[in-house]
């Protein structure tokens, strides 16, 4: 296939044009690096089925020659209040990638007839009432809070998408991504993984929150792609939960990244950050993803964080 990949430079977006150039599939990258990195994407200039176009894709979007499938990856993601990556400091551009960016990525599937694939989020889930979370549940989301310009931009875009395959008949898939990890993510993304990591290697405590019983589930990047590919490849256009059911608290994730880096400095408590929106347990039900997809991820948490230790290392300069 020909398949349009937008937010291409970003930690999920680059693995995925990985994936898909090694299945054999010819791939458009789309980004702007607002987020994204060219870095993420060095290793594949000159690649004979890689072709990139840096655009923004809250603007009409025209790529020449038809496209078999399109996926929309393109959006901040991180939480970090102090990153200007971070979507809390682009609340704008983050509205319009899950909104006019949505909306574009859609026209263009339905011009070339293309199968369809949103890349969502376990967020559209706010702080869950219910655990685990199922597909079915319609989530516990603060609508004007601080962390809302990325949850409701992708609530809309999943409304959207259900929208254009129920009048236009576009052959869409709807992906909702669970914690993920894994090399190429941003040191200073401000989420749980870069943070802990980035303390660690530096030999210093790790931050905890609150009591640390706050709860996650880590997925590998490689196991999370593979469930991606699977759907695109599929008939399924109900929205499937992508994620380790492995939940784990934040304190135990701690110790387990001092244990796998060798930091002997602990951890330290502090106070529960007020008004953040984050929420307080989070694990995925992938009955869906199991059924549809035959589809469970498979690299164990102290394989994954290796993996993705040696990246972390390497981008600190401590190899």
């Amino acid at each position: 296939m020909r398949i349009l990949v937008t937010g291409a430079a970003g930690f999920l977006g680059s693995h995925l044009c990985d994936r898909l150039l090694s299945d054999g599939h010819s791939v458009v990258g789309m980004d702007n690096f607002i987020t994204g990195s060219p870095d993420n994407l060095a290793h594949l200039g000159g690649h004979p089925n890689f072709k990139f176009i840096r655009h923004d894709v809250s603007n009409f979007i025209f790529v020449p020659g038809k496209l078999d499938a399109v996926m929309h990856f393109a959006s901040p993601a991180s939480p970090n209040p102090n990153s200007p990556f971070g979507y809390l400091n682009l609340p704008i551009q983050t509205m319009k990638a899950g909104a006019l960016g949505t909306h574009n990525t859609l026209g263009i599937a339905r011009t070339y007839n293309s199968r369809f694939l949103l890349a969502s989020t376990s967020e559209i889930y706010g702080d869950p009432l219910e655990h685990p979370q199922r597909e079915d549940y319609w989530g516990h989301v603060d609508p004007i809070g601080p962390r809302s310009v990325y949850d409701e931009a992708k609530r809309f875009a999943e409304a959207l998408t259900m929208a254009y395959h129920r009048f236009h008949g576009v052959d869409t898939r709807i992906v909702r991504i669970f914690n993920t990890y894994g090399p190429r993510m941003h040191i200073d993304d401000g989420r749980v993984v870069p943070n802990f990591l980035q303390q660690a290697l530096q030999n210093e405590p790790l931050t905890v929150y609150g009591d640390g019983s706050q709860t996650r589930s880590f997925c590998y990047v490689d196991d999370l792609i593979d469930g991606i590919y699977r759907l695109l490849l599929s008939d399924e256009h109900q929205p499937v939960n992508i994620g380790n059911p492995v939940e784990t608290t934040i304190l135990e994730f701690a110790h387990t990244i001092n244990n796998l880096t060798g930091n002997q400095a602990g951890v330290v408590f502090k106070p529960k950050q007020r008004g953040s929106g984050d929420p307080q347990r989070r694990q995925p039900d992938i009955s869906r993803a199991l059924e549809v997809l035959s589809w469970q991820p498979e690299v164990s948490l102290d394989d994954g964080l290796t993996k993705t230790i040696q990246y972390f290392k390497e981008k600190l300069g401590l190899e």
